[in-house]
């Protein structure tokens, strides 16, 4: 292992149940609604993706950037208005990884003013060498792109990035890209098939810096 790439939703905050809840609401003033399994299949996706599946889908009269900018700027509050932290295990781990010289990055699908916010509202931006998001790339996961970019940004190869995924695109995107994937079955990202994944997690806790390859 030369490289320690994050995925932030999901991984680093528990941000999946707030992204359900706020895309439902807002699709809902336009009197849609959507089951879990339908917005299950979406995660790991970016904010515009998803917002374009559902202005696709039922014709609606916005942009996926405004849909997207107005659930970005209710996220946000939402955090600081219900103290949120990073998920049991992710600072621990971010400290080992630090001790042991390991470079570390985020590669995420949410914006980069949203990621920016996270980490500095978690005080956990000295952590990380480089944040990419899902604005940096033409291809959202399940495709390699994101992290491929994240490697090059590194100066790594591939092979010798270990990532830490919390959703089936995001998984299949690292696998992809040729990475070592650590699968969190967090049950607040909802039923995600993380086969794809060389191991499989309950906790962050488990994961032992000294047996990754």
């Amino acid at each position: 292992m030369q490289a320690f790439i994050f995925d932030m939703d999901g991984v680093i905050i528990d941000s999946e149940p707030i992204h359900n809840k706020v895309v439902k609401e807002i699709l809902l003033e336009n009197n849609i609604v959507v089951d879990d399994e339908e917005f299950n299949k979406l995660i790991g996706m970016t904010s515009t993706s998803v917002f374009s599946y559902f202005i696709d889908k039922h014709h609606l009269p916005y942009t996926p950037e405004e849909m997207t900018n107005n659930h970005m700027n209710f996220f946000k509050k939402y955090i600081v208005d219900h103290n949120l932290k990073p998920i049991d295990g992710i600072c621990p781990l971010l400290e080992q990884l630090q001790k042991a010289n390991i470079p570390l990055a985020i590669a995420s699908s949410s914006p980069l003013n949203v990621i920016e916010f996270v980490v500095k509202t978690f005080n956990i931006d000295k952590y990380f060498k480089f944040l990419i998001s899902g604005e940096d790339i033409l291809h959202s996961k399940p495709a390699p792109d994101i992290y491929l970019k994240t490697a090059k940004k590194l100066q790594v190869d591939p092979k010798d990035c270990v990532v830490l995924e919390d959703s089936k695109n995001g998984s299949i995107a690292a696998k992809d890209a040729g990475m070592y994937c650590i699968g969190f079955a967090n049950p607040n990202s909802g039923n995600q098939d993380l086969s794809r994944a060389d191991i499989i997690i309950k906790q962050i806790s488990d994961i032992n810096i000294t047996q990754l390859p």
